[in-house]
């Protein structure tokens, strides 16, 4: 997969964890289609360091495999934890 495949799969990928972590997430986010795209991808690379203290392949377990069960999970909570931290930073600006 080149440079552009891979862009894009994250994209989605980041769009896909981005939306199951704000619907497991009690309360209204303020934060467009765009942070919570960006917020996904984080909180995958966030879920990769979680499963690699845990003894998980880590990063490259999502690299390599990112449509597993383990890797969405694990995606999933890192980008909880990640919108949990945006929301306290920005909760004052609103």
């Amino acid at each position: 997969m080149g440079l552009i495949g891979l862009i894009i799969s994250w994209i989605i990928i980041g769009a896909i964890i981005g939306l199951i972590a704000r619907a497991i997430l009690p309360g209204k986010q303020a934060m467009g289609i765009g942070m919570t795209i960006i917020l996904g991808v984080v909180g995958a690379i966030v879920g990769g360091f979680i499963g690699s203290l845990f003894g998980g392949n880590g990063i490259s377990g999502i690299m390599s495999n990112p449509w597993s069960i383990g890797t969405i999970l694990l995606s999933v909570v890192g980008a909880i934890v990640v919108m949990v931290i945006y929301g306290l930073v920005t909760k004052n600006r609103r």
